[in-house]
This record gives C-alpha cells, structure tokens and sequence, in this order.
C-alpha cells in the first residue's frame, strides 16, 4: 500500500482551486449552449427547453455530488473507473476505465476537426487538416509541458467562455427591458405553440441534446487526482458548477426565448458550419454589435479547444490509471521529470490523429460510427458513477462505518443517485427510440444510436469473463483510503 500523499514517481497535485472550477464549468459549456440552443428552443419551444435542461441539470448535480463524495474520500486519477474497481467489480472497472478513454481520445478528434471547420470562416480557402493538425499540436504541448500548464490553457479557453456567456445574458436582459430597441414582451413565449412546443415528446427528443450539452462535468473527478487541496477544492467545484448551470444555461433560454420566436428558421439551421445564425450571433447582432459572427466565432473556437485540451488530459489519466491497476499496458505508467504520463498522452494523441484520419476516408463512415460509440460512452460513465456512489454508501453502511468519516457528504441519498440512475437510464435507452416507432424498425439508425451498449457489454464480459471476476460483496469492499 502506498500513501496518496506520497508523491514519488505518481502524478503531482498541482491544479489549484481557479483550475478545478474552471474544469468543471468549461466542461459544461461548449457548442451545446452556442450553437445546438437554437435547435433546442425550435423543437420544444422556450418553456419545453427550460424544463429539458432543468431537469437534466438536476440529474448532473446529483450525478456530481455523487463523485464529489467519493473524490474527496479517494482523490485518484483514476476516479470512477477505481471505484468501479473497488465499489463494485473488477469487470467493471475495466469496461468503465476504457469506455471512458475512448470516449474523450475520440472526442479530441472530433473537436479538431470542428475546429478546422470554424477557421474556414475566415480562411476558406487553407485544407481543413492543415488546420486540423495545428490544433492538435497545440493541445499536445499544452498537456506534455506540465498538469499547470494544461490547468491555465483551460484557465484560459474556459474563462472567455464564461464571460461571454455573461456579456450574452447582460445584453439580453438590456434588449428585454426595452433598451437600446423596443421591448419584445412576452410575444415570444405566447405565438404558436409556445412556450411547449410538441409536448412530451418534444422535450424527451431535447434530454439527448441536454445530456450531450453538460458531458465533461464528471472530468473534476478524473482532475481530482492532480488537485493541491482536493477535500477543499472539490466540494467547493461541485456547488459551483451546479449553480453555474442553472445561471448559464437557463439564463441563455430565457434570453433566446424572449428575443428569438421558436418559430424563426435561422434557430433550425445554426451550426458550426453557419456561424451567423446562431442564437448567440443574432441577440449580440441585434444589440448592435459590428462583426458579432466573428466574435462569436472566435468563442466557439476557444470553447472546442476547451474540450479538446480537456479531453486530451483525461483520456491521458484514464490510461495512466488503469495501467496502474494492470489494466492496460505498464508502458503508459512511465511519467516526465514534471509527472506527466508521457506514453499515455503519446498513445492518446495517436488515436485521435487515427481517428481523425478516418474522417477522411470513405466519407468518414467509419468516423460516425466512432462519435457514436463515443456520444453514448459519456451516458455509460454517468450510470457507472451513480452505482459507485449507490454502493460505496452502502459498504460503508454494511461495514459499521460512520458518516462523519466522509470529508464532503452528497445530499439526499439514496434518492439522489438513485434518480440520476433512472435519469441516465431513460436519457441512454432514449438516444434514437423514433428508430422503432415507425411503420418499420430503422435498424441501420438503431444500431449507430446504440453501438455503445453492446461494445461496452462486451469489452466487460472479455475481463468477467478472463479473470472470473464477481461482484464484490459489501462487507469485503475496500474503503481504505489508500490507492494500490
């Protein structure tokens, strides 16, 4: 057994308290709050993505207070897939371990190719992986020079995020209260169908777009692992970013709702590739703002390198765990002079230029498949960490353990993650059902939404199966707070 305070050849706690928070809000807030809010509110109207979001939201927290509790008890790199490990079974570590870093070294890929597709704005004419291969050697450097060096990179990227977000919700509320153009009312919210378009229905479809929206908020878990004070930084993170959420993301709907009617076409048609009609680019437009799609486009740019530079580092670590554990290669154990996992961030770079090769070729069908697997991967670790957490409480319960042992203790357990399992249960089964409510089942749409479930099932079943691993009962789970 070794100490997590014994620092010789492990990673180094070096992400201070400014980090931590901004690891956790800029994983929530990316092209889902930019560019997909516009589909967000023509689908289910102002009222419709409000309740979507809210509850989704309510989910993430739950979900967050969940590995708060855990990360503060046991701060490792490894994070959930370690408590996979411990709180329930070998098997499962190991699938949860590798669905995770496969889930973000695919995510790395994609966030530079949308990187190259937003540089064509301004220079159409430069080939996209010219672009595409800067990027990624930018977030390379970033990661390999040092964990500060990632933790003020994301600093960074994360902070224009978050202030433009401010500027956008000071400018709403202005262009609302009849300054600067006349006051719109509550005309937006009473056309149509609005403010609950399409009902039930409509708000389910926009629980995939909300869940897709705040993937990257467990990453303070992974960063838990590298954090100067995690019994005070974590907690501290956790409450933040719930309210940050609810201040962002309501607040943007709120504004979109009242300026932009859910029936203008530009909200249907916003994406990276057409940056002038984003909901963000039409409300700072209308404020007068001059060139306010290259602005615009310019955030979005920091927000995809956001998720890049963080996707980078956490697939990074996922590996370095589990090698650590002998789940992967020992290879990836290696660490610089300044802890970084050098193999580890080597392999992962190498993936995601892999897979970003295979967008090239053959129409990048190969490509979609890969997203897809790794869309539902994030939906997978939100379910893993809500069994962690239900099962970690109730080792702790089963062993005679008192609760005051618990640094951070997350709110109304059991129901909290036991909501947020049903949540990312109905949210996962969800991700493409219109696949079998037509006249025929849309089997080639069924099998792209749900890949992730049966390579996830198998990747588990290999490991059970192998090392003839079982279900840890709770009387002989590990609470040490010692990692191996």
């Amino acid at each position: 057994m070794r100490s997590l305070t014994n620092e010789k050849q492990q990673l180094r706690r070096s992400l201070k308290a400014r980090h931590m928070n901004m690891i956790a809000i800029g994983g929530a807030i990316g092209t889902g709050l930019f560019v997909a809010s516009g589909e967000t509110i023509s689908v289910a109207g102002p009222g419709g993505a409000l309740i979507a979001y809210g509850v989704i939201g309510l989910m993430v927290y739950f979900l967050m207070t969940s590995l708060g509790e855990m990360a503060t008890y046991l701060p490792v790199s490894g994070s959930f897939g370690t408590y996979a490990s411990r709180y329930v079974d070998g098997a499962f570590g190991f699938a949860v371990g590798w669905n995770y870093w496969f889930n973000w070294a695919i995510t790395v890929a994609a966030e530079i190719i949308a990187g190259a597709l937003i540089m064509k704005y301004w220079f159409p004419d430069i080939p996209a992986y010219i672009w595409s291969g800067v990027f990624l050697a930018i977030l390379f450097v970033l990661n390999y020079w040092s964990t500060r060096s990632f933790g003020e990179g994301e600093f960074f990227f994360a902070g224009i995020k978050v202030l433009t977000v401010i500027m956008f919700l000071l400018t709403g509320a202005m262009l609302i209260l009849g300054f600067g153009a006349p006051s719109p009312g509550f005309e937006n919210w009473t056309i149509g169908e609005a403010p609950f378009v399409g009902g039930l229905g409509s708000i389910l479809a926009i629980f995939m777009i909300a869940g897709f929206s705040f993937q990257g908020t467990e990453m303070i878990g992974i960063a838990a692992g590298e954090s100067e004070h995690p019994e005070k930084n974590i907690p501290k993170a956790v409450h933040s970013i719930f309210w940050r959420i609810v201040l962002f993301y309501m607040g943007a709907f709120v504004v979109i709702g009242f300026l932009i009617p859910y029936t203008d076409p530009n909200l249907l048609n916003s994406s990276i590739e057409n940056i002038s009609i984003s909901p963000f680019t039409l409300v700072f437009e209308r404020a007068g703002m001059i060139a306010a799609a290259s602005f615009i486009n310019a955030v979005i740019l920091t927000s995809v390198l956001s998720a890049g530079n963080s996707g980078l580092y956490v697939s990074t670590r996922m590996l370095y765990a589990l090698a650590e554990e002998g789940k992967a290669p020992k290879l990836f154990l290696k660490l610089n002079k300044r802890g970084v996992p050098v193999p580890a961030l080597c392999a992962t770079a190498v993936f995601g230029l892999a897979a970003f090769v295979t967008s090239l070729i053959g129409e990048g069908a190969a490509y979609t498949w890969l997203v897809n697997i790794s869309g539902m991967a994030g939906f997978l670790t939100w379910i893993g960490i809500a069994i962690c957490h239900y099962r970690f409480r109730r080792a702790f319960k089963a062993q005679g353990r008192s609760l005051s042992e618990l640094p951070y203790k997350a709110s109304l357990f059991p129901f909290g993650p036991i909501l947020a399992l049903l949540l990312c249960i109905i949210v996962t089964a969800g991700q493409n059902y219109t696949a079998f409510t037509g006249d025929t089942i849309d089997w080639y749409g069924a099998s792209v939404a749900y890949i992730g479930i049966p390579v996830f099932l198998a990747v588990y079943l290999y490991y059970k199966i192998k090392h003839k691993t079982k279900l840890i009962p709770l009387k002989e789970i590990d609470l040490s707070r010692h990692h191996d």
